[in-house]
């Protein structure tokens, strides 16, 4: 009796231990082969996109729709997402055994709709440092209500309820004898009319007949300040950077993304990035990688996977945040100047900024506007037509895109602020 009951308890042992073997093994992705009859290693894709329910293809072959976690052998995979009315999305992935390769796809509309948002012109947009407010100015012209000419601020992030959403005017300046420029807080604007400077608070109205210049030591003081505030800001982006990064970087025009992961960049000088500079993650993106950085080619760098891609080969900018050299010239006579001056704003055949969502890039070129991924790949086209090049801003939740254009109205027309619907 005694031996049948250890028996009984070995056995049990046994099969637990098995059965927990077995489960891990399954956990892991290892699956049945009906033909080998045994199991074999495998990988989970996990595949979600914005907006659910896209047919994924693999290899050609619908398979599943998202959002879902499939089970594949070892091996590289063509996949397709497809959803009526959007863009189709394709990406080449490597599954790893034992390894979880998840995709975060985002799906834009095929036929976008676009909607005006000013109607009495619109000239000089330039979107705020924080991304949630875009300056813009009505010129006076002989079908311009005259007290819609000034200098406005359109807030592009969702407001709380009770809280105005319409465009506000801040000063009643004709912004057609005028350049302009957020401070690095987004609350203040700097205005050139002439050979004067003057410093706008947004959060109020200011009229041109109670404008007081800044005078030369003042103006020379806020550009400083707004300098060192700049300059403050990329220590902090830059401190945490591994080393041999932070060299590659050191002369770089760059843009962290929204999330602070990943670095867009554009290289000042040839340089190569070694391997290794972060622990590496399991399920890291399999995309092809370009590590031998070439001056004045666009990357990006991904510092959570230890991951460089190259975006764009020629003459781009990214985006940065700029004070206009012009301003800061009048600060040249004082002996406290920061060495580093702050980049000229140019205008090269293609500028590229984040998307909200931190996996995405805008491409904007002359009559062409594409969103792709991070990683360069999956490049599509949102917008081709006339528009007023780099004018492609983003709203902060992703759903639209604000050009401005007249819509080729022809060059003495005035063009308007619109958005292009994403969803």
């Amino acid at each position: 009796m005694i031996k049948l009951r250890i028996l009984i308890l070995l056995i049990t042992i046994a099969f637990v231990v098995g059965a927990g073997y077995l489960v891990s093994l399954i956990a892991r992705g290892y699956r049945f082969d009906s033909q080998t009859l045994n199991l074999r290693p495998r990988g989970l894709f996990v595949v979600t996109s914005v907006p659910n329910g896209a047919q994924v293809l693999i290899n050609g072959k619908l398979e599943s729709a998202t959002n879902a976690t499939i089970s594949l052998p070892p091996d590289s995979y063509d996949i397709q997402l497809k959803k009526d009315g959007y863009l189709v999305w394709q990406k080449h992935v490597i599954i790893k055994k034992e390894e979880v390769t998840k995709i975060d796809a985002y799906l834009f509309p095929a036929a976008p709709s676009l909607s005006s948002l000013t109607f009495t012109g619109a000239t000089k947009p330039i979107l705020s440092p924080d991304k949630t407010k875009l300056v813009y100015g009505i010129p006076d012209s002989d079908k311009t209500d005259p007290d819609k000419v000034g200098i406005w601020v359109m807030d592009l992030a969702d407001l709380p309820i009770g809280f105005s959403r319409e465009p506000r005017k801040i000063s009643d300046l004709d912004p057609a004898e005028l350049d302009w420029q957020w401070s690095p807080d987004s609350r203040q604007i700097l205005i050139k009319k002439d050979t004067n400077y003057y410093v706008l608070d947004i959060s109020s109205q200011t009229f041109l007949i109670s404008l007081i210049p800044l005078t030369p030591e003042k103006l020379s003081a806020t550009l400083i300040k707004w300098q060192q505030d700049l300059g403050k800001k990329t220590d902090e982006n830059m401190r945490d950077l591994p080393p041999p990064l932070a060299q590659v970087l050191k002369d770089a025009l760059l843009s962290f993304s929204p999330d602070g992961n990943k670095v867009l960049y554009t290289a000042s000088n040839d340089a190569t990035i070694p391997n290794g500079l972060v622990s590496p993650l399991p399920g890291s993106s399999t995309q092809k990688e370009e590590r031998n950085i070439k001056k004045g080619n666009t990357y990006v760098y991904d510092l959570k996977e230890d991951r460089s891609f190259l975006i764009y080969s020629g003459t781009v900018a990214p985006e940065v945040n700029l004070i206009k050299e012009a301003s800061v010239s009048a600060a040249a006579t004082t002996s406290d100047q920061p060495k580093n001056r702050v980049p000229i704003n140019r205008k090269p055949s293609a500028f590229i900024r984040w998307f909200p969502t931190s996996n995405h890039l805008i491409l904007a070129e002359n009559n062409k506007i594409a969103i792709m991924d991070y990683d360069g790949t999956n490049q599509q086209t949102i917008y081709a037509g006339p528009y007023s090049y780099p004018y492609a801003v983003p709203f902060p939740n992703s759903s639209r895109l604000l050009i401005l254009t007249n819509l080729g109205a022809g060059q003495d027309i005035i063009g308007n602020l619109y958005a292009i619907s994403l969803k």
